[in-house]
């Protein structure tokens, strides 16, 4: 199997030498999404703006690389604050409705562009889960 760099303009462009995603097979491995618009700016300063941003990046690569939401396998959440975690995982939940990968949530001290969260997925481009 090779790998395919999977790249949308509907996502804002990588900020560093690595791809908005990358499949495997039929596995689609994205980086993680932080809350920046295609211009490459950070959305706001609030966690529930930054959180819809963030799944508005992410649908665009999922979709870019023939993938949804409902394929995802795994995510993992970087936020800032774990005092915003409801927040967050509110907003997480609207996205995925019934479908509930496997999920971890990290607190961590700092992110890029100094944003309040940041997601990465795994998801499957062959079958609805």
């Amino acid at each position: 199997m090779t790998l395919k760099t999977i790249a949308t303009t509907e996502a804002p462009a990588a900020i560093g030498p690595y791809s908005q995603a990358i499949q495997f097979g039929s596995l689609l491995f994205t980086s993680g999404q932080i809350p920046l618009n295609t211009d490459g700016q950070v959305v706001s300063q609030d966690i529930e703006e930054q959180t819809h941003q963030v799944f508005r990046n992410l649908q665009a690569v999922l979709s870019a690389g023939g993938s949804s939401f409902s394929q995802v396998i795994k995510a993992t959440v970087f936020i800032k604050d774990m005092n915003q975690f409801a927040k967050v995982n509110e907003i997480y939940a609207s996205y995925f409705g019934d479908h509930k990968p496997a999920r971890s949530t990290v607190e961590v001290a700092r992110l890029p562009k100094d944003v309040l969260v940041e997601i990465e997925l795994i998801a499957t481009t062959s079958v609805e889960i």
